[in-house]
């Protein structure tokens, strides 16, 4: 049977999302959801800190088995882009110190996971998860319920996502199966 605690992580530079839930056997329950609020830091560094030591509390409380996070999306701001990745790899390299196993989601992959669309609201998801989960009150930030889909897509997934894909999809394999492209 399996049991398993997953962590769901939804970077942000003003406020974090996380939500954790637990998979026993074919049931899926709700732990917890919350935000890690960030904007109130003006030093992006420290908001890397803050970061790195609430994602690092989170596990040591939980004990989750795996996590899972949203891929930063391509935006028009360059500089937004740059502090989101930056926030993300903070997050993971909390959960690599803790020999953490982690893979992550493209926001369109966790919305179709959730709903059945991939251009989903935030609403949208939020209701559904809602529903899949059993709890009544929806949740003062949506970053909660979006770290939240980001763990639930990961159990949907069976854990296969941007870092998981097949290496059929590798630059070697494409070399090999394509010789004639290869310059010397």
């Amino acid at each position: 049977m399996q049991d398993k605690i997953i962590l769901g992580i939804d970077p942000g530079t003003n406020i974090m999302g996380y939500g954790i839930i637990h998979i026993q056997g074919k049931k899926m329950s709700l732990v917890t959801l919350g935000v890690i609020k960030l904007n109130k830091l003006t030093n992006h560094a420290d908001k890397l800190l803050r970061i790195q030591k609430k994602v690092d509390a989170l596990i040591q409380e939980y004990k989750p088995d795996e996590m899972a996070i949203e891929a930063p999306f391509f935006g028009k701001n360059v500089q937004s882009m740059l502090k989101l990745g930056r926030a993300q790899g903070v997050a993971i390299g909390a959960a690599l110190n803790r020999n953490l196993p982690f893979e992550e989601y493209s926001p369109r992959k966790i919305k179709q996971a959730i709903t059945g669309n991939g251009n989903a609201s935030k609403e949208q998801v939020a209701s559904m998860l809602m529903n899949l989960l059993n709890f009544k009150e929806e949740p003062e930030y949506m970053d909660s319920t979006d770290g939240l889909a980001v763990a639930v897509c990961h159990h949907f997934q069976k854990g296969v996502g941007e870092h998981n894909k097949s290496k059929s999809g590798s630059w070697k394999a494409f070399i090999a199966n394509n010789p004639d492209r290869k310059k010397n």
